[in-house]
């Protein structure tokens, strides 16, 4: 039977089309049961997006920089703009390699909306889906505002880049660039700016997409997590006792390799995000309208991490209702066999569950936290260089 005729498919559905919009359209979306010639044009157009964001933006946006090396202003400039592009870069290469193992964690997510369920269990995962939803949406906004303000300031002539006598040219272009050509006549200028903009749409959706990617993925970990909690609970009323922690063993085993699958997926991403706010925050004595330029980029970068910590800290908050629900359970009232089948859950509940940058810094809201104490700082004495 067709999997689309499944009553919770429709909900699959309209969890994920989001999501599925930007990631298809890159080529990134890890088919449930793709064709041989579906991945063929998931991969041309991702190679184009790949060659369009690099040949139009990122290797000119480098050439740049080696042209301006040694003004520390320029090149601090420069990197605000050349690090998102580079990550972006590594976004789709990593997730291109990484597809496979998403591809199956996207099957499981599938056969979890369209297995029999209580009507709780589909609520909670509705409203998993639904802050999943919120999430991607406010992003698009917040890059889609981004995008606008960028190419109407350049087009009315205002540069919110560090101008030098390399950079400067009679007509300016959204990015930055050192290209092979006059792009100050016409019509290399119209043709390269049109391109500049059609880069720019791809790499928002690429950053963004991806970012969210993630979000969809961990909350609805969490919702299985929660559906979890629960089922841990109601299982001394469980009539065959032995077939309810068999079942409730097998999926918090297959919920603790879908966060490994996803932590090996995304690590490095979380990690060049520290970067990337480590950089901007670092620029100073900038005009006042690039100051507000800046403030508005590292707003930004906030939202993004804002949203890895969010969902990284409700992760460990679910992981942590599971592990009372086990330790709550009066096992030891158990007799022997049963007592003996649930050690292996209370073995398994030992190591904690969570997503890193790196591998080194845990993604939860203290880290956010500290982050934000840390650059309020930095913004406060780029404010007060102003007056």
């Amino acid at each position: 039977m067709d999997i689309i005729n499944f009553p919770g498919y429709t909900d699959f559905e309209w969890a994920v089309q989001l999501n599925r919009f930007s990631l298809k359209l890159l080529g990134l979306w890890p088919e449930e049961a793709a064709s041989l010639q579906d991945r063929l044009n998931s991969n041309l157009r991702l190679f184009g997006v790949f060659i369009l964001i690099n040949g139009v933006c990122t290797v000119p946006s480098l050439h740049l920089l080696l042209k301006i090396w040694g003004d520390i202003n320029a090149m601090i400039d420069n990197f605000v703009f050349t690090l998102p592009l580079l990550t972006v870069s590594a976004k789709l290469l990593i997730l291109w390699w990484k597809r496979e193992a998403l591809s199956s964690l996207m099957t499981m997510i599938i056969h979890d909306w369209i297995k029999s369920k209580s009507k709780d269990e589909r609520n909670v995962m509705i409203r998993c889906a639904h802050n999943a939803r919120i999430i991607i949406t406010f992003s698009y906004i917040v890059m889609f505002c981004s995008f606008i303000i960028l190419v109407v300031s350049t087009a009315f002539g205002y540069s919110v880049r560090h101008v030098t006598n390399i950079t400067d040219t009679k007509k300016l272009l959204p990015l930055q660039g050192y290209y092979m050509y006059n792009t100050s006549v016409s019509p290399q200028f119209e043709l390269t700016f049109l391109v500049q903009c059609i880069s720019m749409i791809m790499i928002a959706l690429s950053y963004t997409g991806t970012d969210n990617f993630l979000g969809l993925l961990v909350f609805h970990i969490c919702g299985q997590l929660e559906n979890l909690t629960s089922r841990l609970y109601q299982m001394r009323e469980s009539k065959d006792f032995a077939i309810a922690l068999r079942i409730n063993v097998i999926d918090h085993i297959r919920l603790i390799r879908s966060v490994a699958i996803i932590e090996d997926a995304f690590t490095l991403t979380l990690l060049f995000l520290f970067l990337y706010f480590g950089v901007i925050i670092e620029e100073k004595n900038v005009p006042v309208k690039k100051a507000i330029f800046l403030i508005m980029i590292i707003c930004t970068a906030f939202t993004h991490m804002c949203v890895y910590c969010a969902v990284g800290e409700l992760l460990i908050i679910k992981y942590e209702e599971v592990y009372n629900a086990v330790y709550e359970f009066e096992w030891y009232t158990l007799d022997t066999k049963k007592a003996k089948n649930f050690i292996f859950l209370l073995v398994r509940m030992n190591k904690p569950l969570y997503i890193t940058a790196g591998k080194m810094l845990p993604m939860t809201m203290a880290t956010f936290c500290s982050i934000l104490k840390t650059s309020g700082g930095y913004i406060s004495v780029l404010l007060a260089n102003q007056n």
